[in-house]
């Protein structure tokens, strides 16, 4: 069962939600969680969340339409709402690349469908390329029925084939977390946080260009 926040509540998740202590100089946070809801619902009146907790059979139940078993033992859903009704959904998530977490924010429609992808902190020396907008907009329009295959459903990007795939698995998780626990179209019980303040973040650095990978190229790196 959902756990609705007060606003206190949220303010401190926002703050607990990974942009992470620098462990590597190659660490770049693109984004903070507060800068990334707002970007995300800049119309919504409020923007929640709920903690999804993790019982033995709601993993069993997600490790079956996953093919793995999820990681953390409960997970939290941002939920923008206007009027009494859902805007739309956010989750952010880690995901390994080749050796270290990507952190990054999928938006979802109140219907549970993809509509945008950012990328928050990026943690390797290559394959930030994932970063351009030619790959994240890929997962437009994508559901939790659309297994989000490298070079099938999903283009790599070329250099960066570990961490195009580390996105698609995050992105596709995202999406049925969203339908198995979190998607519903009525309002929560408490409402928190009215226009999240956009603030700059400290250190923001541009994505390269990039080429899509054709199935047929072999290159592996983050």
């Amino acid at each position: 069962m959902f756990k609705t926040a007060s606003a206190l509540a949220l303010f401190g998740l926002l703050a607990a939600q990974p942009a992470p202590a620098r462990a590597e100089s190659s660490e770049v946070v693109y984004a903070t969680p507060k800068i990334v809801l707002a970007s995300f619902f800049p119309k919504s009146e409020r923007v929640t969340y709920r903690t999804l907790p993790l019982d033995a059979r709601a993993k069993a139940r997600l490790a079956h339409r996953l093919g793995y078993t999820p990681a953390r033992d409960s997970y939290t859903v941002f939920v923008a709402m206007t009027q009494g009704k859902v805007d739309g959904y956010a989750v952010i998530d880690d995901e390994l690349g080749l050796h270290q977490p990507i952190t990054f924010a999928t938006r979802l429609t109140s219907r549970g469908v993809v509509d945008r992808v950012e990328i928050m902190v990026y943690r390797e020396p290559r394959g930030d390329e994932v970063r351009d907008p030619r790959f994240r907009k890929q997962f437009e329009g994508k559901s939790a029925a659309d297994p989000l295959r490298i070079d099938r459903d999903i283009d790599a990007v070329s250099g960066a084939t570990v961490s195009s795939a580390s996105l698609a698995t995050g992105v596709r998780r995202a999406a049925i977390l969203i339908e198995e626990l979190g998607l519903e179209t009525s309002a929560p019980s408490t409402v928190a946080v009215t226009k999240i303040p956009v603030q700059t973040p400290a250190r923001v650095a541009t994505g390269a260009q990039f080429a899509l990978r054709s199935s047929t190229a072999s290159t592996a790196r983050p």
